[in-house]
């Protein structure tokens, strides 16, 4: 999301270039309507810039630490880490038994470490990807409507 420029979004998929990815490889994500919604405020509150979310000297994007003291801000010091949400979302997703553990690390932009597979297997598994994150999207939307009490039975 920090070098997220807007030209990499393609209707409902975002298309980040492999120059920008830890194996090189281009990394398609689709996305949720709940996505779609933010980024259009996003585009909104980003005016001109390429950058999706914009730094505030011009022509930059965020610094490396703007979304971590955005947590601290909001309370979470200690307690919670940006990248620890990639952690969340797989421990979720496997826990729900609903999605391949293929596509969930696809979409986490895991390259399998078989590599005859890696070298062969080129699926994307899009179609599954797409229905897995409009699920954790609504998931995510719950828990947000809940306490912290009640969020043992978004599983359910």
């Amino acid at each position: 999301l920090r070098f997220g420029k807007w030209p990499e979004i393609d209707g409902d998929v975002w298309r980040i270039p492999g120059s920008r990815m830890k194996m090189g490889r281009d990394h398609i994500v689709p996305l949720t309507p709940q996505s779609l919604a933010l980024l259009a405020m996003l585009k909104g509150l980003a005016g001109e810039s390429e950058w999706i979310v914009p730094g505030g000297r011009t022509g930059k994007p965020i610094s490396e630490n703007t979304m971590l003291y955005g947590l601290y801000r909001m309370g979470f010091h200690g307690r919670a880490t940006i990248h620890g949400f990639r952690g969340l979302a797989s421990t979720v997703l496997n826990e729900s038994g609903l999605w391949s553990v293929d596509a969930i690390e696809k979409q986490l932009a895991h390259e399998p470490t078989n590599k005859v597979r890696s070298a062969y297997n080129a699926a994307q598994l899009l179609p599954e990807r797409k229905r897995m994150l409009d699920w954790w999207s609504d998931y995510i939307e719950a828990a947000g409507k809940k306490s912290p009490t009640d969020l043992s039975d978004l599983l359910t």
